[in-house]
């Protein structure tokens, strides 16, 4: 079993209009909504590849009750969310049909109480320790403690169970502090964390900063990896256009579903990056077609940097 985490849950609901302008009303053409938050979308894709995941994090309210309540169709993943008080957050995209553009308004997380995070905690305590991976992923909501991801990677690496940490600001500095074996930043994320805009010497800064493995999210031009073992690029066969909301969140899945699935580093990169070009492809935010994905994975260049060097 994988366990994502995603603390700050929400309901994405996305709006499709023929062109957004600003001052006016809209008649919308299209609304879609799904379960969100990074944790939950990196759940999503393992599952869709095979994997018995478990999610946890919070959920909360009328918003958090239609969440869980979708999360049922998904096959393959166990809900294990913590109850709050507080209102799961819904983000809004408006998609401008005429020029292909989105606009995002994402709404605050619930505020959790001292008594709900410790009822985390517990719960975090017992899942963890039959996982045989955990993601934990994306921004914390208000209440709690900034210092969380550093708490949960020791508690998985406590238990001896890899953990990959997907966050960004000062949650990310005092994770990477915690030693997590895996941390994937994108390329403004990691220059934060180092000062460093060079890649490679940003993602070098950060393992010194105690990641095990730090791969970098480049965008189109693919993922960094640098390790004790090496350092690789992986790249998608070609410029892609279409949508990237999502397209991260594939890539850590990818990552994950090679670990507990023990490929080569180059194997696992190469997924990662076929998964995240299928979702910028796909139709709808945040899902791959799986053909599409076969295909893009035969495609993805590899490069071993340090024989290159």
């Amino acid at each position: 079993m994988i366990l994502t985490v995603t603390l700050n849950t929400a309901l994405d609901i996305t709006y499709r209009v023929r062109e957004l302008r600003p001052h006016t009303s809209h008649r919308v053409t299209e609304v879609t909504e799904r379960p969100g938050g990074k944790g939950l979308n990196v759940a999503r894709v393992l599952a869709a590849l095979g994997h018995q995941v478990t999610a946890t994090g919070f959920a909360g309210g009328a918003t958090g009750r239609l969440l869980r309540e979708q999360l049922t169709r998904t096959h393959g993943l166990v809900d294990a969310l913590v109850p709050v008080a507080g209102a799961t957050r819904r983000t809004i995209a408006v998609v401008d049909r005429s020029t292909g553009d989105t606009t995002q308004l994402n709404e605050p997380g619930p505020v959790i109480t001292p008594a709900e995070w410790s009822a985390f905690l517990e719960a975090y305590d017992g899942l963890v320790r039959s996982a045989a991976a955990v993601a934990l992923c994306g921004s914390l909501p208000p209440g709690v403690p900034v210092g969380a991801y550093a708490h949960l990677v020791r508690t998985a690496r406590a238990a001896g169970v890899p953990v990959l940490l997907d966050t960004s600001g000062e949650p990310l500095r005092r994770g990477v502090a915690a030693r997590p074996d895996i941390v994937k930043p994108n390329a403004d994320e990691l220059a934060e964390l180092t000062g460093s805009h060079e890649p490679l010497q940003a993602t070098r800064d950060a393992r010194r900063r105690g990641a095990h493995t730090v791969v970098a999210s480049l965008g189109a031009e693919g993922l960094l990896a640098v390790n004790t073992e090496g350092r690789w690029r992986a790249a998608p066969p070609r410029r892609l256009t279409g949508n990237p909301t999502g397209a991260g969140d594939s890539a850590v899945a990818g990552l994950l579903s090679g670990l507990v699935e023990h490929l080569p580093w180059p194997a696992r990169l190469a997924r990662a990056v076929a998964l995240s070009a299928a979702t910028v492809l796909a139709p709808a935010a945040g899902e791959f077609d799986r053909r599409t994905y076969e295909e893009l994975l035969d495609q993805v260049a590899v490069t071993d940097e340090a024989t290159a060097a």
